[in-house]
């Protein structure tokens, strides 16, 4: 029996081996000089962002062009909107319609896709769906419309994988027309929370026609606040400030803190939540946004920190002068009577039956034409060592803030894995399913994230064009609504969102890592 034993374990190790070596090969002879250029030469250097407020009916011309930027003392080529990373913040007043002249400089094929914001769905930015691609050198115009109040960003969606992670985002501020529609403060800050992967000095290569790190996406190695990896931030003692928080990284979850304040929880993507309420941190997951407010009482320096469970990363700092502010901050917290109300005519929605039911999960192996007809057994080697690794942790994460699968998720390809998304009812997976709704229905989606797939993790799951509730988790109702477009579901939960197809057209359901979308995990829906 034991004999037996050695030999199964032997077979194991012999069957990973043979998978890492064929996808090195792979990658090494087949992709051979297809990496996009790293190349800096005489490339502009990336600038800071600035504001930029545009009144309804204004014009505004945005540029994605290549940069060079420095990071860790190593100039890296980037991508930038009009030259800085982020982008410019671009603040429109509620229901404001702006035009944006869009060109590509860059050396990808692009659009704008304007994330949460509740637009026509011909300007959306999804190729072959709204739009065709545009083309290095060639230009679109973006209709937008800014129905809801809060923060949303913008981005391309094409190979976000790539451009997205080199700097091509920027983000919207939608402010409200009703002035008490949030809290008073003295100052308003936004913060994009990102990383990004260096090597040797270098941005980590990517490929111009293969998509890897598809297993749990790309994690990198250098946190950034707003493109800085050394971010600095100065107010008074006594000011009362509100900060924006958008995560743009690929992959990783964020745990946002600063100790020694008090911070309270006012709002998220789509707007404000029914009660404010203090916290010590928030997560927020790729694409998701948090609004938080706090008046620093204190003068001194104060952290700005990613918390994990098994680790804490400084993101940067904020030195709060001794030069009190007149202003008076009250420790209360509201509650915003009228998005109550205004969520009463959709409460009987709340327990009906789910009308669309969702899992999310993991195929190994492909049966793409690129692959070898052994590639199943390969991958039911790391199959094994996922089931191992999972064993080894008592239980699966629910969230898993660090790359720890290693080489196996660096040549993880579009080619040797599929993310899905199944609808129960049907059995139809990703682009196959065909969900069609009208125009002014209220759909309750309910979702699992699989906890026995072949590699359990968080996805955050962003719907197009609508606006969504989220109404419970495991069966526990949330006692503190807010409207959001993206929502981080943890590893075996199950979520339960209220939905309004309001806006018509045909839009997309789909994880917000750019390299599980890419391999496979993402749907369109017809809202007729």
């Amino acid at each position: 029996m034991k004999r037996y034993f050695v030999i199964a374990i032997i077979a194991i190790l012999f069957l990973t081996i043979l998978y890492f070596g064929w996808n090195m090969f792979y990658s090494k002879n087949s992709q051979k000089g297809v990496n996009f250029s790293q190349e800096i030469g005489i490339l502009p250097a990336a600038t800071d962002p600035t504001t930029v407020e545009l009144k309804n009916g204004d014009t505004y011309d945005l540029t994605a062009s290549i940069v060079k930027k420095n990071i860790g003392g190593n100039d890296v080529k980037m991508l930038a909107y009009n030259g800085s990373i982020p982008g410019q913040l671009i603040k429109v007043a509620q229901n404001a319609v702006i035009t944006v002249n869009f060109k590509n400089n860059t050396d990808v094929d692009s659009t704008i896709h304007s994330h949460g914001v509740r637009l026509d769905n011909q300007f959306d930015g999804v190729p072959d769906i709204t739009q065709k691609a545009v083309k290095p050198g060639e230009s679109f115009s973006y209709k937008m419309t800014f129905p809801d109040v809060g923060i949303y960003w913008y981005h391309p969606h094409v190979r976000e994988d790539y451009a997205q992670e080199l700097g091509l985002y920027g983000n919207f501020l939608v402010t409200p027309n009703s002035p008490d529609y949030w809290g008073e403060v003295d100052r308003e800050e936004t913060l994009f929370l990102d990383d990004i992967l260096i090597e040797g000095g270098q941005i980590a290569n990517f490929d111009k026609s293969v998509i890897d790190h598809t297993l749990m996406g790309r994690f990198g190695n250098t946190m950034f606040i707003n493109g800085d990896d050394n971010y600095k931030l100065s107010v008074r003692q006594g000011e009362r400030v509100r900060f924006y928080i958008t995560n743009a990284a690929n992959a990783r979850v964020f745990n946002f803190t600063i100790p020694n304040v008090r911070m309270k929880l006012v709002g998220s993507d789509n707007g404000k939540y029914e009660h404010e309420q203090w916290v010590d941190s928030v997560i927020i997951g790729p694409s998701e946004r948090q609004i938080v407010e706090i008046a620093f009482a204190k003068d001194g320096e104060y952290q700005i920190l990613n918390q994990t469970p098994d680790q804490t990363y400084a993101l940067g700092t904020i030195d709060v002068q001794k030069h009190p502010v007149t202003t008076t901050y009250l420790p209360v917290l509201r509650e915003n009577q009228d998005l109550i109300d205004s969520l009463k005519p959709l409460k009987s929605f709340f327990n009906k039956p789910a009308d669309k039911d969702l899992k999310l999960t993991l195929e190994m192996g492909s049966s793409a034409p690129e692959n070898n007809s052994s590639m199943g057994e390969h991958m039911m080697g790391n199959g094994e060592m996922m089931e191992d690794r999972e064993m080894s942790m008592g239980e699966v994460e629910k969230i898993e803030w660090e790359d720890d699968m290693g080489m196996m998720n660096v040549q993880s390809t579009t080619n040797t894995l599929t993310w899905k998304l199944i609808d129960q009812e049907s059995e139809k997976e990703n682009m196959y399913i065909g969900w069609e709704f009208k125009k002014g229905d209220t759909v309750k989606i309910k979702i699992f994230n699989d906890d026995q797939s072949m590699h359990p993790m968080q996805h955050p799951i962003h719907i197009h064009g609508q606006k969504f509730l989220v109404l419970s988790t495991n069966g526990q109702s949330s006692s503190n609504l807010v409207w959001k477009d993206t929502t981080l579901i943890q590893t075996g939960d199950t979520v339960e969102l209220l939905t309004q197809m309001d806006n018509p057209g045909t839009w997309l359901i789909h994880c917000h890592i750019p390299e599980h979308m890419e391999a496979g995990m993402i749907s369109q829906f017809e809202v007729i």
